[in-house]
């Protein structure tokens, strides 16, 4: 065998397919055409462009409803990506590379959607009551100082 040839480790030694001088690598994954790539790049730029738009020129007054519009033009941005750049799909690879795509997909939506509920919970949950804005200038409530008769006595020659 020569240095460059490698046997496939599926099958017995001795036994090749005859490829008439094309390389393994051809026959699993098909490469894009300048055409692909540069209709990959103007979908790029315009899945960009729309939503620099809309965010510069605050065209959608709602921050939901712009996250939302944001989050959308993102995922296909995606699709654009994967499909012109990654050239993957469903047949690549015996449909491994979608399989992994869709594990990807699922672990990062799994990761976000943590992230997001735990930082609303912590805002929520947080004790907006004990900022320093919302403090009572005495430090004593007043139902506390009818209490303690010495601290009216006291309260008084600090005014």
């Amino acid at each position: 065998m020569s240095r460059g040839h490698q046997e496939h480790p599926a099958r017995p030694m001795g036994q090749h397919d005859d490829h008439h001088g094309h390389d393994d690598h051809g026959a699993h994954a098909s490469h894009g055409s300048m055409k692909d790539y540069v209709t990959g790049f103007v979908l790029a730029v315009i899945l960009t462009a729309i939503p620099f738009w809309l965010v510069m020129g605050k065209k959608i007054e709602s921050p939901s409803s712009m996250a939302i519009v944001l989050l959308a033009f993102a995922a296909v941005q995606i699709v654009v990506h994967i499909k012109y750049f990654l050239h993957m799909n469903g047949k690549a690879e015996g449909g491994w590379n979608m399989l992994s795509m869709i594990f990807t997909i699922v672990i990062v939506g799994i990761t976000l959607a943590g992230s997001l509920w735990v930082m609303y919970h912590l805002n929520h949950n947080m004790m907006p009551h004990l900022s320093p804005e919302n403090m009572p200038n005495e430090t004593v409530p007043q139902s506390m100082q009818q209490s303690m008769p010495g601290m009216q006595h006291e309260m008084q020659q600090a005014k």
